[in-house]
């Protein structure tokens, strides 16, 4: 399961309606990929439709696909959003990941 807070939920929702998406009819496609400075980042997107063999999560009236290798790495997280002094995008707390990098944009397992 992957959760969305309240705070990513609204942008979200703001940052999928400027790219002529609709929330909670299109998806946020999360997944992980190689590189960042701790070996694995994360990637976001939105899309119209869900590939094969993705998994579909709906938390917060969000739908959330992730395809089968990113799962692993993402079962159980969370995404939010901080737009606070210190930094400003979105942040994945991850139970998974034991190190990440100061970003907070890659991590490792």
């Amino acid at each position: 399961m992957i959760k969305v807070s309240d705070t990513a939920k609204t942008k979200l929702q703001q940052l999928m309606g400027e790219e002529g998406y609709t929330i909670g009819t299109d998806y946020v496609r999360v997944g992980v990929k190689s590189g960042g400075c701790s070996g694995l980042s994360y990637d976001l997107k939105f899309d119209h439709a869900l590939g094969d063999g993705d998994k579909l999560f709906e938390d917060n009236l969000v739908k959330i696909a992730v395809d089968k290798k990113s799962f692993l790495y993402l079962v159980g997280t969370t995404l939010e959003y901080s737009g606070g002094l210190n930094g400003k995008g979105f942040v994945f707390n991850n139970p998974n990941a034991n190190r990440t990098c100061g970003c907070g944009e890659s991590f490792s397992l």
